[in-house]
């Protein structure tokens, strides 16, 4: 099967934005702590599409940090998101491991104030992506 870098970014975009619909569904029933893991995984698929549309055929790793290092070899002004977007890294393990919260369980430890935040940055680089996304078009 050949390599379709269009179809691939067209695909991890759209479930991008799936999940952070997600993240505002489940943060209004008051699971938090799953909202912000969702808005962790948003804006990994945003960024992954971004790597698709720049023809990398693999994408390795979960990491924001690592993903918009990633993207700077293609489009240095995401060192500007970068900032912003590790700020969702703490919510790839913690949102979902008992063990990453010594003696609590994250359905207890994450607030309607820190889903609302985490919804608020994994918008802000979705719409980011989609700009680069549009400009590189």
């Amino acid at each position: 099967m050949k390599y379709n870098s269009k179809s691939e970014t067209d695909r991890w975009l759209h479930q991008a934005e799936e999940d952070i619909k997600s993240a505002q569904i489940v943060s209004e029933t008051g699971l938090h702590h799953w909202a912000c893991f969702m808005c962790q995984q948003s804006s990994e698929k945003a960024l992954t599409a971004f790597l698709y549309a720049h023809n990398v055929e693999e994408v390795w790793g979960h990491s924001l940090a690592d993903l918009c290092e990633d993207a700077i070899n293609f489009d240095t002004s995401f060192e500007m998101i970068k900032s912003v977007a590790i700020l969702l890294d703490k919510y790839y393990y913690v949102t979902r491991y008992p063990s990453h919260l010594p003696g609590g369980i994250s359905s207890n430890v994450f607030s309607q104030n820190e889903s609302v935040k985490a919804i608020e940055i994994s918008t802000e680089v979705l719409n980011f992506v989609r700009g680069r996304l549009n400009s590189s078009n």
